[in-house]
């Protein structure tokens, strides 16, 4: 390092403390070191909370008109890796970054300027895919360069050659690649597969291998979605041979799980997908080939747009603990699932932060941001470290979401379960448009293993509407409705 350093701990902090003499003398004025050498390395200066303002990953100068996101991040080859994100590939002096553990960094001889948000650990190959780069173990650094000008948002395992990856494009174009040659093959265009309605724009945003097939999700949500006028979005599904199977019209924005569990646990291997329409969250669960489905509180109607969304993660952030941050809040995730259901999801905290990924690096939980477009200056993401512990103070968990919203529904079918667990205050909204009264039965699950008890019945009238108070303090795992009639309806949650 550079010049005369002290490290200090102050009221429990790491302080950096740094003298820059040496520098000034060695550099001509109104130049710096990064003007003089773009790949030049960068030191801890100022530690302002869980923030290091060294670690500012910015265009220089005017040189992105869109955003300077941090797509992903990995921890490889004893360093902590992250992908630069501008938008629709506009921009310059941003791409792959190298981080060292006493958190100097520089951007690397290799980086591309690009649209960038995918990441995967190669076992078979010991690599780590990361934008269209490749590291192997010794942080030696390859570029795909036929993918360095594709809007790149996932690379996942193959489904019958464990030498090959796949990669996906936010336009819907799906890449094989050889993991050791680099060699390229283009597979389709998930936009004429999947049947996208004319005149919409596509942004496929996340994938995933597992169970013996590939699914990805595009997240396209626009108003004439939220109008029930257009359904761009889509979660789908191929076993590698035979036609693509569309599972939803509605949009979705992650497909993860876990990859080392072996195909004999039959309780692993689970594929979390997570959309959205305009009730409420939708969780989508794949466990021993049949897919589940479930509802989860929004945290904010700030997501409710295409690229709004597109940051949402399910990740494993430690060993066999995984945390999902959806529509502003993070959730304590399960693996595993036993008995055929999904149970011991936990709302963790409310959030306005983008996150684009998060992963922990040297015993610290690093959260990666895309924080200021050119709307408001010059547009720069940084890192946030702490504890996984810390999430819990960002903001206590609340939300709202509904199982029907204004939907035509039929009598004695139930909605989907919708999470109630981890939240205090709760209450429920009902209404139908029936001119005869209708009986609303609120069933709950308390342990989430799909035995449902009858919690309460309420009759409303022909006026339409009545709402219900939980008590304090009252909670099950999930909550579903029923009506006694063919209505439509709406059934809305608030919880505080």
């Amino acid at each position: 390092m550079k010049g005369n350093s002290e490290i200090m701990m102050h009221n429990g902090r790491l302080r950096v403390v740094r003298s820059c003499l040496l520098l000034l003398l060695l550099i001509p004025a109104g130049v710096s070191a990064q003007e003089r050498n773009p790949f030049a390395w960068h030191y801890p200066t100022v530690q302002i909370g869980n923030v290091f303002t060294h670690l500012t990953m910015m265009s220089s100068g005017v040189g992105s008109r869109s955003e300077t996101g941090i797509g992903a991040l990995i921890p490889w080859a004893d360093r902590l890796w992250a992908i630069g994100y501008v938008a629709h590939i506009s921009g310059e002096g941003i791409g792959l970054y190298e981080i060292r553990e006493d958190l100097s960094w520089r951007l690397h001889p290799e980086a591309v300027t690009g649209t960038f948000a995918n990441r995967l650990v190669h076992w078979r190959s010991d690599q780590v895919f990361i934008g269209p780069h490749v590291i192997d173990a010794g942080g030696n650094v390859r570029t795909i360069g036929e993918l360095s000008s594709h809007r790149l948002t996932a690379t996942t395992n193959h489904l019958t050659d464990p030498d090959r990856v796949y990669f996906l494009t936010m336009e819907g174009l799906l890449f094989e690649v050889h993991s050791r040659t680099l060699e390229v093959a283009r597979l389709c265009n998930l936009v004429q597969e999947l049947d996208l309605p004319a005149g919409s724009q596509p942004h496929f945003k996340g994938a995933h291998v597992a169970q013996g097939r590939l699914v990805v999700a595009n997240n396209t949500y626009e108003e004439p979605e939220y109008l029930g006028e257009r359904s761009a979005g889509r979660l789908a599904e191929w076993d590698g041979v035979g036609e693509w199977r569309i599972l939803e019209r509605n949009p979705f924005i992650e497909v993860s799980g876990k990859q080392n569990l072996g195909p004999g646990v039959k309780y692993g291997n689970t594929i979390f997908a997570l959309g959205w329409d305009p009730a409420s969250v939708i969780l989508r669960v794949l466990h021993n080939g049949e897919w589940q489905r479930y509802r989860l509180p929004r945290g904010s109607h700030s997501w409710d747009h295409t690229w709004n969304t597109e940051w949402m993660r399910i990740r494993e952030v430690q060993t066999e603990r995984y945390l999902m941050d959806s529509f502003g809040i993070f959730y304590d995730l399960p693996a595993l699932i036993y008995g055929d259901h999904l149970w011991g999801i936990r709302p963790i905290a409310t959030h306005l932060r983008i996150i684009p990924d998060f992963v922990h690096f040297r015993g610290i939980l690093v959260l990666a941001g895309d924080q200021t477009d050119n709307a408001v200056g010059q547009p720069q993401s940084g890192l946030w470290f702490g504890s996984i512990d810390d999430l819990a103070s960002f903001g206590k968990p609340s939300g709202w979401g509904a199982v029907w919203r204004d939907a035509d529904v039929r009598a004695g079918e139930p909605s989907d379960p919708f999470l109630m667990t981890g939240f205090d205050e709760k209450v429920v909204h009902l209404w139908h448009d029936r001119l005869d009264p209708v009986t609303f039965t609120i069933e709950v699950d308390p342990l989430g293993d799909g035995c449902w008890q009858k919690y309460l019945s309420i009759e409303v009238g022909r006026d339409g509407y009545m709402y219900h108070t939980f008590p304090d303090a009252f909670s099950a795992h999930w909550v579903r409705v029923t009506v006694d009639r063919d209505c439509k309806a709406t059934a809305q949650f608030f919880y505080h």
